[in-house]
């Protein structure tokens, strides 16, 4: 690839974070400091093709477990497990009635994965899902970090604000400028300091909350997925000028069709009604255009439609959102296109 990579780092261990790779970042960028890194004498990075099937996969598996053991702790209840993402779960523990139980359950827990799966797991042990998550990122990769109620003030304040989940690069300037650069220099402003002053509005009442470690999210045993899609990023700038190149083009698209529908039916969705595209030019203007079908279209095997139907059905709708872009309808300067995704919605 030798630095001309035009995707993105999906996420990087530890070794990789110590060279100042990050996920989102460039593939170029990384490349760039993996090779700082070697000319240093250190060992460079290696960069791996994303599988997504298999951590789907290994996900599920590593979810069956922590299931297992959530039922196991409330047999007659339901078996309250939130899989926030492929790699983050939340789980109800409080019908062990202790902190010390539930440390101990934890710690069955990553046995468990480890076992099974050779993997190591982080896990926070907290009054809530704030606490619990940022506890769980202070001893990864293979850490056990328990904050008992009365402590979670003390063990957030000093850390940087940027562990309060949704405090981003603008909002972590913003307190900077003010002198708050850890959660507990951010606990001196009121609630109108944070809403009106610094013109955080509703977020300003929250932060206020999350910055004492208060938390009311429930735990959500079921979470339904708004949509399901994939893109993909050329080697390089595809142009639109000849035939040859315009059915490069939807050729690509046609393969990323093929992607979404294995998704739909690997995740067990029965139905979608909503076709969506995104379309990235050379220089990163991106526009999106999308289309709601009069009805559901079904996709499970057996159904009228089908699998293969519902294909058929997002093959067409994409291109038909697609063609314009090649020509001067949708893309009037002729521009070449470094990205394109198709994405379905409104799902059953």
């Amino acid at each position: 690839m030798d630095g001309k990579g035009r995707g993105v780092v999906s996420t990087a261990n530890y070794a990789a974070r110590k060279y100042g790779i990050r996920s989102a970042m460039p593939i170029s960028k990384a490349w760039q400091l993996s090779e700082a890194a070697r000319k240093r004498g250190e060992k460079p990075a290696a960069f791996l093709d994303v599988d997504m099937e298999k951590y789907i996969e290994v996900s599920g598996r590593i979810m069956t477990v922590l299931k297992r053991h959530v039922s196991h702790i409330s047999p007659r209840g339901k078996a309250m497990v939130e899989a926030a993402s492929v790699d983050e779960a939340y789980l109800d523990l409080s019908p062990l009635g202790s902190y010390g139980k539930a440390r101990e359950a934890a710690q069955q827990i990553k046995d468990d994965i480890k076992k099974s799966e050779r993997l190591t797991a982080s896990v926070g042990v907290g009054s809530n899902k704030l606490i619990a998550k940022i506890a769980s990122d202070r001893e990864k990769p293979d850490g056990l970090t328990v904050v008992r109620p009365e402590d979670a003030e003390a063990f957030l304040a000093p850390l940087p604000v940027r562990v309060i989940p949704g405090v981003g690069p603008k909002t972590e300037e913003l307190l900077a400028r003010r002198g708050a650069r850890t959660v507990g220099d951010a606990k001196r402003f009121t609630i109108e300091g944070l809403r009106d002053e610094l013109r955080l509005g509703k977020w300003g009442a929250d932060l206020y909350e999350k910055l004492r470690g208060r938390d009311e999210s429930p735990l959500m045993a079921e979470r339904v997925a708004k949509s399901v899609g994939h893109d993909v990023t050329f080697a390089h700038d595809m142009p639109i000028a000849s035939a040859r190149e315009r059915k490069a083009l939807t050729d690509a698209l046609a393969r990323i069709a093929g992607e979404v529908i294995k998704r739909l039916t690997g995740g067990g969705f029965k139905s979608f009604r909503s076709v969506s595209i995104v379309v990235r030019f050379a220089g990163f203007t991106t526009k999106t255009r999308a289309v709601t079908l009069e009805k559901p279209v079904a996709v499970e095997p057996g159904a009228a439609v089908g699998p293969a139907g519902a294909l058929r059905t997002i093959e067409f709708q994409s291109l038909r959102l697609f063609m314009p872009f090649l020509d001067r309808r949708e893309n009037p300067e002729r521009k070449a296109i470094r990205l394109i995704g198709v994405r379905v919605e409104r799902l059953a």
